[in-house]
Protein backbone atom coordinates (compact mmCIF):
# COMPACT_ATOMS: atom_id res chain seq x y z
CA UNK A 1 0.00 0.00 0.00
CA UNK A 2 1.46 3.31 -1.04
CA UNK A 3 1.87 6.08 1.47
CA UNK A 4 1.10 9.75 0.90
CA UNK A 5 3.87 12.01 2.07
CA UNK A 6 2.43 15.10 3.67
CA UNK A 7 4.29 18.32 3.19
CA UNK A 8 4.86 20.73 5.98
CA UNK A 9 2.61 23.77 5.99
CA UNK A 10 5.29 25.98 7.40
CA UNK A 11 5.93 29.45 6.07
CA UNK A 12 7.69 29.75 2.70
CA UNK A 13 11.37 30.60 2.91
CA UNK A 14 12.02 34.27 3.51
CA UNK A 15 13.92 35.87 0.63
CA UNK A 16 16.41 38.62 1.09
CA UNK A 17 15.56 41.98 -0.42
CA UNK A 18 18.32 41.54 -3.02
CA UNK A 19 16.97 38.13 -4.05
CA UNK A 20 13.41 39.43 -4.23
CA UNK A 21 14.57 42.36 -6.34
CA UNK A 22 16.47 40.05 -8.70
CA UNK A 23 13.42 37.84 -9.22
CA UNK A 24 11.27 40.93 -9.70
CA UNK A 25 13.60 42.32 -12.39
CA UNK A 26 13.61 39.06 -14.34
CA UNK A 27 9.82 38.70 -14.18
CA UNK A 28 9.32 42.34 -15.18
CA UNK A 29 11.74 42.07 -18.11
CA UNK A 30 9.75 39.14 -19.48
CA UNK A 31 6.40 40.85 -18.94
CA UNK A 32 7.51 44.06 -20.66
CA UNK A 33 8.84 42.12 -23.65
CA UNK A 34 5.67 40.09 -24.05
CA UNK A 35 2.99 42.69 -23.32
CA UNK A 36 4.65 46.09 -23.72
CA UNK A 37 4.61 48.81 -21.09
CA UNK A 38 0.95 49.87 -21.12
CA UNK A 39 -0.37 46.32 -20.83
CA UNK A 40 2.26 44.96 -18.45
CA UNK A 41 0.41 43.88 -15.31
CA UNK A 42 1.98 44.26 -11.90
CA UNK A 43 -0.10 41.32 -10.68
CA UNK A 44 1.30 39.06 -13.40
CA UNK A 45 4.83 40.23 -12.60
CA UNK A 46 4.25 39.50 -8.91
CA UNK A 47 2.97 36.01 -9.67
CA UNK A 48 5.89 35.21 -11.98
CA UNK A 49 8.37 36.48 -9.38
CA UNK A 50 6.71 34.55 -6.56
CA UNK A 51 6.07 37.78 -4.68
CA UNK A 52 2.99 39.56 -3.45
CA UNK A 53 1.86 42.69 -5.25
CA UNK A 54 2.28 44.51 -1.95
CA UNK A 55 5.93 43.44 -1.79
CA UNK A 56 6.50 44.69 -5.35
CA UNK A 57 5.17 48.14 -4.51
CA UNK A 58 7.36 48.22 -1.40
CA UNK A 59 10.42 47.51 -3.55
CA UNK A 60 9.46 49.62 -6.58
CA UNK A 61 6.58 52.12 -6.14
CA UNK A 62 5.64 52.55 -9.83
CA UNK A 63 5.71 50.59 -13.07
CA UNK A 64 7.93 53.25 -14.65
CA UNK A 65 10.47 52.81 -11.86
CA UNK A 66 10.31 49.06 -12.40
CA UNK A 67 11.07 49.55 -16.10
CA UNK A 68 14.02 51.77 -15.14
CA UNK A 69 15.25 49.03 -12.80
CA UNK A 70 15.16 46.49 -15.65
CA UNK A 71 17.18 48.79 -17.93
CA UNK A 72 19.70 49.58 -15.19
CA UNK A 73 20.19 45.88 -14.48
CA UNK A 74 20.93 45.10 -18.12
CA UNK A 75 23.33 48.01 -18.47
CA UNK A 76 25.18 46.90 -15.34
CA UNK A 77 26.08 43.70 -17.20
CA UNK A 78 27.63 45.74 -19.98
CA UNK A 79 29.58 47.77 -17.41
CA UNK A 80 30.96 44.58 -15.89
CA UNK A 81 31.89 43.23 -19.32
CA UNK A 82 33.94 46.30 -20.26
CA UNK A 83 35.36 47.15 -16.83
CA UNK A 84 37.58 44.11 -16.41
CA UNK A 85 40.81 46.04 -15.89
CA UNK A 86 42.56 44.27 -18.76
CA UNK A 87 41.91 46.69 -21.60
CA UNK A 88 44.88 48.92 -20.78
CA UNK A 89 47.25 46.06 -21.59
CA UNK A 90 45.71 45.55 -25.04
CA UNK A 91 46.47 47.24 -28.32
CA UNK A 92 43.88 49.96 -29.07
CA UNK A 93 42.16 47.95 -31.79
CA UNK A 94 41.84 44.95 -29.49
CA UNK A 95 40.54 47.05 -26.60
CA UNK A 96 37.99 48.84 -28.77
CA UNK A 97 36.91 45.54 -30.32
CA UNK A 98 36.24 44.22 -26.82
CA UNK A 99 34.16 47.27 -25.91
CA UNK A 100 32.14 47.16 -29.13
CA UNK A 101 31.60 43.41 -28.83
CA UNK A 102 30.16 43.88 -25.34
CA UNK A 103 28.00 46.74 -26.62
CA UNK A 104 26.78 44.67 -29.56
CA UNK A 105 26.00 41.66 -27.38
CA UNK A 106 23.92 43.89 -25.14
CA UNK A 107 22.17 46.01 -27.75
CA UNK A 108 21.54 43.41 -30.46
CA UNK A 109 20.24 40.72 -28.12
CA UNK A 110 16.61 39.60 -28.57
CA UNK A 111 15.71 41.05 -25.17
CA UNK A 112 17.16 44.51 -25.82
CA UNK A 113 15.68 44.50 -29.30
CA UNK A 114 12.24 43.91 -27.76
CA UNK A 115 12.74 46.62 -25.13
CA UNK A 116 13.96 49.09 -27.75
CA UNK A 117 10.86 48.40 -29.83
CA UNK A 118 8.77 49.01 -26.73
CA UNK A 119 10.36 52.41 -26.14
CA UNK A 120 9.95 53.43 -29.79
CA UNK A 121 6.30 52.34 -29.83
CA UNK A 122 5.24 53.69 -26.42
CA UNK A 123 7.77 56.38 -25.56
CA UNK A 124 5.62 59.24 -26.80
CA UNK A 125 2.67 58.07 -24.71
CA UNK A 126 4.85 57.29 -21.70
CA UNK A 127 7.78 59.75 -21.88
CA UNK A 128 9.13 58.48 -18.57
CA UNK A 129 10.25 55.22 -20.19
CA UNK A 130 11.95 57.12 -23.03
CA UNK A 131 13.79 59.27 -20.48
CA UNK A 132 14.82 56.17 -18.53
CA UNK A 133 16.02 54.34 -21.63
CA UNK A 134 18.02 57.32 -22.85
CA UNK A 135 19.59 58.09 -19.48
CA UNK A 136 20.26 54.57 -18.22
CA UNK A 137 21.09 52.85 -21.53
CA UNK A 138 22.11 55.16 -24.37
CA UNK A 139 23.83 57.83 -22.31
CA UNK A 140 25.70 55.42 -20.03
CA UNK A 141 27.03 53.24 -22.83
CA UNK A 142 28.08 56.33 -24.75
CA UNK A 143 29.94 57.61 -21.68
CA UNK A 144 31.92 54.36 -21.41
CA UNK A 145 33.05 54.56 -25.03
CA UNK A 146 33.71 58.30 -24.75
CA UNK A 147 35.89 57.82 -21.65
CA UNK A 148 38.04 55.25 -23.47
CA UNK A 149 38.41 57.56 -26.49
CA UNK A 150 39.45 60.44 -24.26
CA UNK A 151 42.19 58.33 -22.69
CA UNK A 152 43.46 57.32 -26.12
CA UNK A 153 43.46 60.94 -27.26
CA UNK A 154 45.23 62.16 -24.13
CA UNK A 155 47.90 59.47 -24.57
CA UNK A 156 48.52 60.71 -28.10
CA UNK A 157 47.10 57.70 -29.95
CA UNK A 158 44.11 59.46 -31.53
CA UNK A 159 43.47 62.80 -33.18
CA UNK A 160 39.93 63.30 -31.93
CA UNK A 161 38.48 66.79 -31.29
CA UNK A 162 35.05 65.59 -30.07
CA UNK A 163 35.14 62.22 -28.27
CA UNK A 164 31.47 62.42 -27.26
CA UNK A 165 30.28 62.76 -30.84
CA UNK A 166 32.76 60.11 -31.96
CA UNK A 167 31.37 57.68 -29.36
CA UNK A 168 27.89 58.16 -30.80
CA UNK A 169 29.21 57.53 -34.30
CA UNK A 170 30.87 54.34 -33.11
CA UNK A 171 27.65 53.11 -31.54
CA UNK A 172 25.77 53.77 -34.75
CA UNK A 173 28.43 52.05 -36.85
CA UNK A 174 28.23 49.01 -34.62
CA UNK A 175 24.48 48.45 -34.32
CA UNK A 176 22.38 50.62 -36.63
CA UNK A 177 22.24 48.47 -39.78
CA UNK A 178 21.73 45.07 -38.11
CA UNK A 179 19.23 46.53 -35.63
CA UNK A 180 17.25 48.25 -38.38
CA UNK A 181 17.13 45.03 -40.40
CA UNK A 182 15.66 43.19 -37.41
CA UNK A 183 13.11 45.95 -36.75
CA UNK A 184 11.93 45.82 -40.37
CA UNK A 185 11.78 42.05 -40.47
CA UNK A 186 14.53 41.93 -43.07
CA UNK A 187 17.11 40.13 -40.96
CA UNK A 188 17.62 38.04 -37.87
CA UNK A 189 19.29 38.97 -34.60
CA UNK A 190 23.01 38.46 -35.28
CA UNK A 191 24.89 35.65 -33.58
CA UNK A 192 27.65 36.30 -31.04
CA UNK A 193 30.28 35.39 -33.64
CA UNK A 194 28.75 37.82 -36.15
CA UNK A 195 28.71 40.56 -33.51
CA UNK A 196 32.37 39.92 -32.66
CA UNK A 197 33.35 40.02 -36.34
CA UNK A 198 31.48 43.28 -36.88
CA UNK A 199 33.08 44.81 -33.78
CA UNK A 200 36.54 43.99 -35.09
CA UNK A 201 35.86 45.63 -38.46
CA UNK A 202 34.26 48.71 -36.88
CA UNK A 203 37.16 49.17 -34.45
CA UNK A 204 39.74 48.87 -37.22
CA UNK A 205 37.96 51.28 -39.58
CA UNK A 206 37.39 53.86 -36.86
CA UNK A 207 40.92 53.82 -35.47
CA UNK A 208 42.49 54.10 -38.91
CA UNK A 209 40.32 57.13 -39.57
CA UNK A 210 41.34 59.05 -36.44
CA UNK A 211 44.84 57.78 -35.82
CA UNK A 212 47.17 60.51 -34.59
CA UNK A 213 49.90 61.45 -37.10
CA UNK A 214 53.33 60.03 -36.39
CA UNK A 215 55.57 62.54 -34.63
Amino acid sequence: MSQVVKRSRGRPPVRSEDEARRMLVEAAAHEFQVNGFAHAAMGAIAQAAGLSTRTIYQLVPTKAELFTLVISDRISRFMVAVDDGGKDALEPVEALTRILTAYGNLTLSPETTALTRLVIAEGERFPEIAVAFHGKAIKRTNQVIEAWLIRQRDEGHLDLPDPKAAAGMLRGMMIMDPQRAVFMGLGKVPTTSQIAARAKVCASLFLRGCQAPAS
